[in-house]
């Protein structure tokens, strides 16, 4: 590598204590898989459930394979990315069912969510193996569940088969019922406990 000034280069970093220096020009980096979502797009991930539907139509007449799951992803974590990266690897591409603020306060209570629905929507167009993101206020994604019609309905190994929504709608017509078994021993209601007893 050759510096601004034409001297060879063997090291990024200047070797002087406490200057840390960039040896330009840098070589392009090479990501290890396409980027099929452009970052200037990330903002349109989020849709309500007319457009969302549209969409769906135009993919899977191209063949393709659709994958829903749902969650709060109120704290984002590392078994939430692993998570949805298996749950995306299912098919062409994954739509993630968010539980609204409302939904959320339905079923863990009202300290509940930490994070309001645009930051938690926010935060999941960041990732690239999240395709499409659809908000709900009910307190199942049932009635998303029968309006998208997945090829695969995507949960938790911890949730048994027979108590997942919607799995019975989406087996009959033939799709198929996934339970993703957790990389990561981590849960959001741990984090905040931990959080809470830091202070």
């Amino acid at each position: 590598m050759v510096s601004p000034k034409g001297e060879k280069t063997e090291n990024l970093l200047d070797d002087k204590p406490g200057i840390w220096e960039l040896s330009l020009p840098l070589e392009p980096i090479s990501l290890p898989y396409p980027l099929k979502t452009p970052f200037f797009d990330r903002k349109n991930k989020l849709k309500t459930l007319e457009e969302l539907k549209k969409h769906i139509v135009k993919r899977k007449a191209k063949g393709q394979k659709m994958v829903f799951t749902n969650g709060c992803f109120d704290i984002l974590h590392a078994g939430h990315v692993d998570y949805l990266e298996k749950a995306r690897s299912l098919g062409d591409f994954l739509v993630v069912g968010l539980n609204s603020d409302l939904s959320i306060k339905k079923i863990k209570g009202p300290e509940r969510p930490i994070n309001p629905q645009t930051f938690r929507a926010k935060v999941l167009s960041g990732l690239e193996c999240v395709d499409y993101i659809v908000v709900f206020d009910e307190e199942t994604p049932e009635r998303l569940i029968k309006e998208l019609k997945p090829d695969f309905l995507v949960k938790g190994a911890d949730w048994e088969e027979n108590k997942i929504v919607g799995a019975d709608f989406v087996k009959s017509y033939g799709g198929k019922v996934v339970r993703i078994k957790f990389s990561y021993q981590v849960s959001t209601t741990n984090l905040i406990n931990q959080i809470k007893q830091s202070r």
